[in-house]
């Protein structure tokens, strides 16, 4: 990490400017998240590290048949109709790690074929700015983008060629969300209005949704629902439309996309960022040093049924090993220096495909910041600087 801008920023970090720093990042609509008291501050190196480490995923992705080694991937009864052949968005999260020659290097921890936050990255990069006065010479974008060119390129993904009215952001009880601020923020940059899965109206294979009295068509879905979160209720498309079926409608993404991309790649995956990881039924032999090594289950999300500190007996125990994985343990380096010391952190590229470009765009990124025992906002609640954030750079030369 640049040690030059993070010793200039927590010089002048006051309490009193992070207050005003969330209230203005509020807007309106309640963050349900904890928002970190500092960006990231990225070095050349490092940026650049990352962006190659990005480039060999995505060309995993790219392969001709990288459908037919992920088919597996999608459980049967979340299987959805219609898929197209590429995902519109893909988030990558890396681990800010210490390597055997005691580089600081990126190491490759998850991948998703599904958005994130597109849209409160771009406010939340603003108000840091705004605030705690990072320089103009950085920035949160790649590929050359600024804020105007990013929102066109979000638009164009999302919406494309349709009127925003014909476009929805959809999850299930969209606006009681964890992360509705970004509903609310998409739609403020893209106009794409948000609606619950329940507000899903169907005659024939079309679907419909209601603003202001009025029915409206839906042409495409801006889809963030995980079928985790309705996965409990087992009588849940007898009470709302079966999204399941072919219906009239473009997918962005494709739920199936979701699965495609996502732990289940992470065996097909080679390079000098990415942790050595093997489907579970394919280990012949379990190893001797499994300190080294995390359990993961292929399908869940955030984090649920991961065994971190893992013994041959939770290996044997698993009756379904063919929807497990056995990654080498990625162990972070707390290298964003807070008042009172080290602080780990994640760094997540994200990138845009919309129909018509050849390959995805990387295009922003996200940041958290930990000092739990794993990454994430629910096993870091009682402590400081850490959470959601975002990585200032210099632009690629």
């Amino acid at each position: 990490m640049d040690p030059s801008a993070r010793k200039s920023y927590n010089a002048n970090f006051t309490e009193e400017k992070y207050k005003r720093f969330l209230s203005n990042l509020d807007d309106n609509h309640e963050i349900a998240f904890r928002v970190a008291e500092t960006p990231v501050f990225l070095t050349d190196d490092f940026r650049d590290k990352l962006i190659s480490a990005g480039n060999d995923i995505v060309n995993t992705i790219l392969q001709p048949d990288f459908k037919q080694l992920t088919e597996r991937a999608i459980p049967e009864k979340w299987r959805v109709a219609n898929e197209n052949d590429h995902p519109h968005f893909i988030a990558l999260d890396f681990g800010v790690c210490r390597d055997t020659g005691g580089n600081i290097v990126p190491k490759l921890i998850e991948l998703q074929g599904f958005p994130s936050l597109y849209g409160f990255q771009v406010k939340l990069a603003e108000n840091y700015r705004e605030v705690f006065g990072i320089d103009e010479d950085r920035t949160v974008f790649f590929n050359g983008m600024d804020e105007a060119q990013y929102i066109s390129l979000l638009k164009k993904t999302i919406v494309g060629d349709h009127k925003p009215d014909e476009v929805v952001l959809m999850d299930v009880n969209a606006p009681e969300q964890k992360t509705a601020v970004d509903f609310f923020l998409t739609q403020k940059y893209i106009g794409t209005p948000v609606v619950s899965l329940e507000d899903l109206e169907q005659e024939g294979n079309q679907l419909f949704y209601r603003a202001n009295g009025e029915r409206k068509l839906i042409k495409r879905i801006y889809n963030r629902l995980i079928f985790d979160e309705i996965d409990g209720d087992p009588d849940i498309f007898n009470k709302v439309v079966d999204i399941r079926q072919p219906l009239d409608v473009e997918w962005i993404t494709h739920p199936n996309w979701f699965y495609r991309v996502s732990k289940f790649t992470m065996p097909f995956l080679k390079g000098d960022y990415i942790p050595v990881t093997q489907f579970l039924h394919q280990v012949k032999e379990i190893p001797g040093d499994l300190e080294n090594y995390v359990l993961k289950p292929l399908f869940s999300f955030a984090g649920q049924g991961v065994i971190i500190d893992v013994s041959k007996s939770d290996i044997e125990n698993i009756k379904d090993p063919e929807n497990w994985i056995l990654q080498q343990k990625v162990n972070y380096e707390p290298v964003v220096q807070a008042p009172d010391g080290g602080v780990k952190v994640e760094i997540r590229l994200l990138y845009l495909w919309p129909n018509g470009d050849e390959k995805p765009t990387l295009a922003i990124n996200l940041a958290r910041l930990s000092r739990g025992k794993m990454i994430g906002v629910r096993y870091n609640q009682d402590f400081d600087w850490v959470g959601g954030t975002i990585a200032f750079m210099r632009s690629e030369a």
